[in-house]
């Protein structure tokens, strides 16, 4: 019941606005003294249309990414029409779900745009910025820009990233590329330190296994 209503007013901030803006006026006029208590819907009204403008849906979508309903959250990312006029750190997390939405649907060329202006909106941790340089890596990669992809997941690292899975996946992806630039010394390092983080997830186990037989052919 509460979700629901939290819904409705979250969806319904300008109507509600308007209804008590009307509600204030009818106060102030239609009673003795009345303006004394209009005070509160006008004061409410303009906080919901406030909220409307710089918070959006975003309240709302986290439950649908926690739930995996990716479809879901990006209807609600639809229904964000001004998003420059989104509160930074929120600004930054709209770009941010907005890329990961376009990366599932192999649209690279908007998630690499989205996560620029996310990071242009100013990361509200330092292992978020950590993570949108790790998502452009992976996107450069997959476009076959090494050097750039190269150059982004090393910031990454040393940004920070928020768990051992995303960091093992950044240093995996640094061996391959030193593995293709012949440079053995860096590759063994890096999947050294990928090895170390001891990842959990299935598709970093299998590359990790995978890339442990490469690493046993090279010699020094």
């Amino acid at each position: 019941m509460k979700s629901k209503l939290r819904e409705f007013l979250v969806f319904n901030r300008l109507f509600v606005a308007a209804a008590l803006i009307a509600l204030g006026f009818w106060l102030g006029f239609g009673m003795y003294g009345g303006w004394w208590i209009a005070w509160l819907p006008f004061l409410i009204a303009v906080l919901m249309v406030v909220a409307h403008f710089l918070i959006g849906p975003m309240t709302l979508i986290q439950k649908y990414v926690e739930e995996g309903d990716m479809d879901g959250a990006q209807k609600l990312l639809e229904k964000v029409k001004y998003p420059n006029l989104l509160y930074k750190p929120v600004r930054s997390s709209y770009y941010m779900l907005r890329a990961n939405v376009s990366t599932m649907s192999d649209d690279l060329d908007k998630a690499e745009a989205d996560l620029r202006k996310s990071l242009e909106s100013g990361m509200p941790e330092k292992e978020f910025e950590g993570t949108a340089y790790l998502q452009l890596g992976s996107i450069a990669l997959k476009k076959g820009n090494n050097k750039e992809a190269f150059e982004y997941l090393k910031k990454s690292v040393k940004l920070g990233l928020p768990d051992k899975e995303n960091e093992a996946a950044a240093y995996l992806q640094l061996s391959g590329l030193c593995m293709q630039r012949r440079d053995f010394r860096s590759a063994k390092n890096y999947f050294a330190k990928a090895k170390s983080l001891k990842p959990k997830n299935e598709q970093i186990v299998s590359q990790i296994n995978e890339m442990n037989k490469h690493m046993a052919r090279i010699h020094g």
